[in-house]
């Protein structure tokens, strides 16, 4: 008999057995889903893979800057030249002439200084576009004109010309760009040039790249019109190239001179 006040409970439901069938469908469906699923994972390996292996380290498809190109503004313009038509060969210059002399350590040259009315340069000018940064060399003040005061100068400079790895300067590249930014930074424009020189030669026993010019021009004010200037670019054996620049203006011929002479005197230190 049921005790009093227990409940009466139904007869426990029997779950049916499974179909060999429907287990055999399951266990299908299972390997099915784990085959897609180890697919796409080998997959998506295969194109990071693929994708570290060209170079582009961004699996999702953006763009990924590569390096800048931090090679000097010279260097870029003017790559070393793989083969050098009749390469010249540095050779002994001899002493220096006799003579007080401007020595400029970091460019690597050496050339005459000379007395009243130059004096010596004490401050960096960073000229042109290429920013050519002269530090030592003579000047001195032609005229005072509404634009400030003009000068006659002997600058040199050492600028970075080459690759790290480079065993050799592209001279008449490097000369030509450095003529070519004097001409259009440093004088009135416009301005029509009578060429002189523009030509590899040695300078100090060393190879070099020599410009000689004169320049016409016209500014309000200014009472030169026309300047003569001489621009080397030498090698001196460093990924810096010294710069010479010599320029005499037209108001002052009577030191014209100066520019045969210090090209002609310059010496490596």
């Amino acid at each position: 008999m049921t005790a009093l006040g227990a409940p009466v409970l139904p007869p426990p439901e029997t779950e049916p057995a499974e179909a060999p069938d429907q287990r055999d469908r399951d266990r299908r469906r299972l390997f099915l889903f784990g085959g897609i699923a180890g697919g796409t994972l080998a997959a998506g390996l295969v194109v990071i893979l693929a994708m570290a292996l060209s170079g582009n380290s961004d699996p999702f498809g953006r763009d990924v800057a590569g390096p800048s190109d931090m090679r000097p503004p010279l260097a870029k313009m003017c790559p070393a030249p793989t083969v050098a038509a009749e390469p010249l060969q540095p050779v002994d210059p001899g002493p220096p002439p006799a003579g007080p002399r401007t020595v400029d350590a970091e460019s690597g040259i050496s050339y005459p200084a000379y007395g009243d009315p130059w004096m010596p340069w004490t401050e960096e000018w960073r000229a042109g576009t290429l920013e050519v940064p002269y530090k030592m060399g003579q000047h001195f003040i032609t005229e005072n004109y509404p634009g400030g005061t003009y000068h006659a100068s002997i600058l040199s400079a050492a600028v970075p010309a080459a690759d790290n790895d480079a065993v050799a300067l592209n001279l008449e590249c490097v000369g030509r760009q450095v003529a070519a930014d004097v001409r259009a930074e440093y004088y009135p424009q416009p301005n029509r040039m009578e060429l002189f020189r523009d030509e590899r030669t040695l300078l100090g026993g060393r190879p070099a790249w020599v410009t000689v010019f004169r320049l016409h021009f016209t500014r309000p004010g200014l009472k030169a019109t026309d300047e003569l200037s001489a621009v080397a670019i030498i090698d001196v054996g460093k990924t810096t190239a010294a710069v010479l620049y010599v320029s005499i203006p037209g108001t002052h011929r009577q030191f014209d001179h100066v520019v045969d002479e210090v090209l002609a005197a310059v010496r490596p230190t």
